[in-house]
């Protein structure tokens, strides 16, 4: 859920607490040391978020020792995630500390956090010279041996010996799935090789193997090697500040899942996802082989107008404006696209190496960027003479800053209005993958399709509840609705399926929901600093959860999700986690419930339940679906996998052929007959994302049903 605007009076009686937080000790505008965070930066800002946490967060803990076991097992769960680096004898070292942190965290002291970079970056370091003696030598794919997956049935390595055996098998692991992928693709190759020649499977000459097992082994190793001097590469730049970021965060995650810290560079890509938005140069990057590519010219955008940027340029040195330019190779990614980031009216030079090896200065006056692949898109889809209205909502975007930006609700209205326009006779609302955003625009979008009433209900720790309603009586549309959801479905989401649910509006339908019921507010750290402080900035931005939402049936969605009305086969939610899979979820509970008037021409849900259990139950490709989704269902609880490549293959062989099923059988299956409302003829770029977004509808199992479900409303 995204924050609501707020004003900064709510957080200002924290400011007094912050500052007592840190000890007598205190120096303001100490010196930086060359190659890292002053001690100063570090307890200003641990002490602001711990106790902005206590006293703001909508279930608060103390700071207390049981705060310092959830913080020293989160961090080091994030620290080493896969337990391949620290040993025993380091988290010796660091049990110090489990229920000390709070203590240093009142005191303004970081050594678990100083001691614990100390000792990542030192084991790291050590780690890349075993991966490389390793990767230097051919594997055994004969011997009879497994590879641990789940990280949480790992301990850590005793000693040396033991850190080295976990690689190996880890690193054999790793070459064995890329040595079957190119045995596949020989294979493949072979297959094409025969056909076109006119030959039988049987004809020896071109049956054989273009290269050796051995040749093809020593090229996996080779990639493997590949991708690991790539993820070091960018590893080992992780300096003292990403470190406490990662700690910093990790305090406010220990309150629940969604409470964040956010660095500066963090802080804006948050704003991109709430907002769609971003000021920039409207180039997309990618990284390969050390190099910093571009890879998308995002259409009208300021690099777009330029005109001299083109995918595959490779850039080498970053300048603003007429500063002396950086040299960007071999820097990690997330950084260069921080340089090149800016704010509107600003220039950029960049330096890039084109294609045909010439070397070109590129300047690019930033802009405004809109990425509208996140903004709502509708189409009308034809189906056994009917017309169903479709609309996609990727997210609740909404511009909190009131930078001229879009509105999600605003824009599902006038979708609504574009198939009304076309006659449609029912309209499918696709929230499937949508994980949130703007509550206010949840509320609102509800109230589309209802003629006014409360939409939800928010509460704060010490108030009560606060009843959202419909801001607009009128209703939008009135006729056969359906609201597919699935398991990447949260937050306001949530809120806009509950509300259609509890109204009796339409037909939720899709799979169990995220199950985030929360709402944050994000407060500018550097709004909240005495000046003396001004040294240290920036200090960044602090996403706190405030308060809990509940649905006008007083039940909260936290936890435990919207059950949508009709249930459909989808690998996607089989294979994601919700709310109760994060660390430190906040629990479900209920209050009293909202006044609200149910829908009078409430669809007949268990009439078309039981005719898409029907349908469902005899269409082979979701008879296929079914079984593919409870095949990954047991895979997943199989943890351990065989290092036997000729066991390996086998599985994977097995997996492949129902795959190679469904897809055959989904391929049978007529396309759904979709136009999308937003081409237009003249302009090849609106055209594009068009095709874009319909191709994948056709063939959408969920979505048939979905206008099947419409169909036998009507």
């Amino acid at each position: 859920m995204a924050p609501f605007r707020s004003s900064l009076g709510f957080f200002s009686v924290l400011l007094p607490g912050f500052l007592l937080a840190i000890p007598g000790s205190f120096t303001p505008h100490a010196a930086a040391p060359a190659d890292g965070v002053p001690p100063q930066k570090k307890q200003v800002l641990l002490g602001t978020v711990a106790q902005g946490m206590t006293v703001a967060h909508v279930q608060p803990e103390q700071i207390d020792d049981a705060f310092s076991r959830r913080v020293y097992a989160l961090y080091l769960k994030r620290l080493d995630a896969g337990k391949k680096f620290l040993l025993q004898s380091d988290i010796k070292q660091l049990q110090r500390y489990e229920t000390g942190i709070d203590n240093e965290v009142k005191q303004g002291k970081s050594e678990f956090l100083d001691l614990s970079t100390k000792l990542i970056n030192q084991r790291q370091r050590e780690a890349q010279a075993i991966y490389r003696e390793l990767l230097a030598q051919p594997f055994d794919f004969t011997a009879q041996e497994t590879f641990e997956t789940d990280t949480d049935k790992l301990s850590y390595p005793a000693d040396e010996a033991g850190r080295r055996e976990l690689w190996r098998r880890l690193l054999k692991y790793q070459t064995m799935t890329r040595l079957s992928e190119l045995l596949d693709e020989q294979e493949r190759q072979q297959t094409k090789a025969l056909a076109a020649a006119g030959a039988k499977p049987s004809d020896a000459t071109l049956s054989a193997p273009v290269r050796t097992a051995a040749q093809l082994e020593a090229d996996a190793r080779k990639q493997v090697l590949k991708y690991y001097d790539e993820y070091f590469n960018d590893l080992l730049q992780t300096d003292e500040a990403d470190r406490l970021t990662a700690f910093a965060n990790t305090i406010a995650n220990t309150f629940d899942p969604h409470s964040e810290y956010f660095a500066p560079k963090d802080k804006t890509n948050f704003d991109i996802a709430v907002t769609g938005r971003l000021e920039g140069t409207g180039a997309q990057m990618g990284e390969k082989d050390g190099q910093i590519l571009v890879t998308y010219i995002v259409p009208g955008s300021a690099s777009h107008r330029q005109g001299e940027l083109k995918a595959g340029d490779v850039v080498q040195r970053v300048a603003q404006g007429a500063a002396e330019p950086v040299a960007v190779e071999g820097m990690r990614l997330d950084k260069v696209v921080q340089m090149i980031r800016g704010k509107k009216g600003t220039e950029v030079r960049l330096t890039v190496k084109k294609p045909d090896g010439s070397v070109k200065v590129i300047p690019i006056i930033r802009d405004i960027v809109v990425i509208e692949e996140t903004y709502a898109q509708s189409a009308v889809i034809n189906e056994g003479g009917k017309k169903i209205g479709y609309i996609l909502l990727p997210s609740f975007y909404a511009d909190f800053n009131r930078n001229g930006g879009r509105n999600s609700a605003q824009d599902v209205r006038q979708e609504l209005d574009k198939l009304k326009a076309q006659n449609v006779q029912g309209v499918v609302l696709d929230l499937r993958f949508n994980g949130g955003g703007s509550l206010y625009d949840a509320a609102e979008m509800a109230g589309l399709f209802v003629p006014g009433g409360p939409m939800v209900q928010v509460k704060s720790r010490q108030r009560a509840a606060e009843v959202v309603s419909d801001p607009d009586s009128k209703t939008q549309y009135e006729g056969p609705l359906v609201v597919l959801v699935n398991r990447y479905s949260a937050s306001a989401s949530e809120i806009l399926a509950g509300a259609i649910q509890d109204y009796q509006r339409g037909v939720i339908m899709g799979n169990l929901t995220y199950g985030k019921g929360t709402v944050q507010r994000v407060f500018e750290l550097d709004d909240m600093m005495n000046p003396e402080l001004a040294a240290y900035k920036p200090f960044g931005s602090l996403k706190m959860t405030i308060q809990k939402y509940y649905r006008v049936t007083g039940s909260s969605t936290q936890f435990k999700g919207v059950t949508p009305d009709i249930m459909v086969p989808d690998a996607y939610s089989t294979l994601a986690d919700g709310e109760q899979d994060t660390d430190y979820p906040l629990p479900w509970d209920e209050i009293t419930p909202a006044k609200y008037q149910p829908w009078v021409s409430a669809p007949p849900v268990a009439k078309l339940k039981a005719a898409s259990n029907a349908r469902v139950a005899a269409n082979p490709s979701f008879r296929l679906l079914t079984d593919a989704v409870q095949g990954m269902a047991k895979r997943r609880e199989e943890t351990r996998e065989s290092l036997n490549l000729a066991s390996y293959r086998a599985q994977q062989k097995e997996g492949r052929a129902l795959n190679e099923k469904f897809k055959t059988i989904q391929q049978q299956t007529t396309a759904l007959n979709v136009t999308a409302l937003a081409a237009a003829a003249a302009d090849s770029v609106q055209n594009g994302r068009a095709q874009r977004f319909i191709a994948p509808l056709r063939k959408d199992l969920t979505l048939r049903e979905a206008v099947a479900v419409i169909q036998d409303e009507l």
